[in-house]
């Protein structure tokens, strides 16, 4: 028998703060203790959230009063800058922490501030802090403190370069990838272009000269291939509230058998689907799973790689995963309450 988790969460009114209360509510071994808002204290989560009514009975608490030293561990779906401030404390008080913003994701700090125009308050917990896509750092998620769960784009980007990065089999110095999200990828906020009448019936790119995912990706990538690599990432908006698609370009530079080696990298992941060779995976069919669906394609038979990648940009590529990470962290079995099926049609 398993013990349970004591869980606490701060900032709960964003969409991933409410994608983590519909999973963690679902989840067999844990028990939510607090969930702050320091705008919203008082008011019943179910409230604001009324697709948890009868299955989360909390309110929102001012997070000085959370008690949030007493859990086993927090949750940050915070913007970023948060949990660099407040992360210290709860280590010390021997909570383990998993922050869904990008406060520890990047290693060089002067690179992340910047890229996000802020003073790192807590470098030394960036140091410690472990980059936590579990395909490829399970191990170091497990006795971890402090995680750095991956951004939404970056998961999606890196999980489709990853088996050909590993096997040396292409040119790091030439990666594209093409990148779309839906609305939601945004957050829950008040913001001209995100509004019904802006986003909808609508499609372009933003930040191409400078998005804040490209030196997250890049860094991982690096570190998948044991050198520096050249990545060109351009990321679209989508009239859609869910879902990533990454379509990505690389150059083989020897021969192998892509579609071999993506199956046989990726045989042990459940949440990693490889599709047969040809199939063109559809971001419908990620939506509410913690699912990565993955095609490799090999044009004209040429020497230029396609690769298509789906997730949920709050799920796999948000709180999902972030689940996913306690599960390691907590000696539990990965899927434990991340068995939802995508929602069709």
């Amino acid at each position: 028998m398993h013990k349970t988790i004591k869980v606490g969460i701060v900032g709960g009114t964003g969409y991933t703060g409410v994608e983590l209360l519909r999973l963690l509510a679902q989840h067999p071994y844990c028990e939510l203790q607090a969930i702050t808002s320091r705008k919203e204290a008082g008011m019943p989560v179910a409230e604001m959230f009324p697709n948890l009514r009868g299955r989360v009975g909390l309110c929102f608490s001012e997070p000085a009063a959370a008690g949030l030293e007493s859990c086993d561990l927090v949750f940050f779906a915070t913007p970023n800058g948060v949990a660099m401030q407040e992360a210290r404390a709860l280590v010390d008080a021997g909570v383990r922490v998993i922050d869904l913003a990008a406060d520890f994701r990047i290693k060089d700090i002067a690179q992340w501030e910047k890229y996000y125009q802020m003073q790192h308050a807590c470098p030394e917990l960036v140091a410690e802090a472990v980059y936590a896509l579990p395909e490829m750092n399970r191990q170091a998620i497990a006795a971890a403190r402090v995680i750095a769960n991956p951004g939404c784009y970056p998961t999606a980007v890196q999980l489709g370069f990853l088996p050909l990065l590993e096997a040396d089999c292409i040119d790091a110095t030439h990666l594209i990838a093409d990148a779309k999200s839906g609305v939601s990828g945004a957050g829950r906020k008040a913001e001209v272009p995100t509004l019904l009448a802006e986003a909808s019936d609508n499609f372009k790119a933003y930040s191409v000269m400078s998005h804040r995912h490209h030196p997250e990706i890049v860094q991982g990538l690096a570190r998948a291939s044991g050198q520096s690599v050249g990545l060109i990432f351009v990321p679209h908006l989508t009239p859609m509230i869910r879902g990533i698609h990454a379509t990505m370009y690389a150059r083989l530079k020897r021969e192998i058998d892509v579609q071999a080696l993506f199956e046989q990298r990726y045989a042990g992941e459940q949440f990693v689907d490889v599709m047969p060779a040809g199939s063109h995976p559809e971001t419908r069919s990620v939506r509410g799973a913690n699912q990565c669906r993955i095609a490799v394609h090999r044009p004209h038979g040429g020497d230029t790689i396609v690769i298509l990648s789906v997730i949920d940009n709050l799920v796999k590529g948000a709180a999902g995963q972030a689940v996913q990470n306690m599960n390691i962290m907590f000696n539990l079995p990965e899927e434990t309450g991340l068995m939802q099926l995508a929602l069709l049609p």
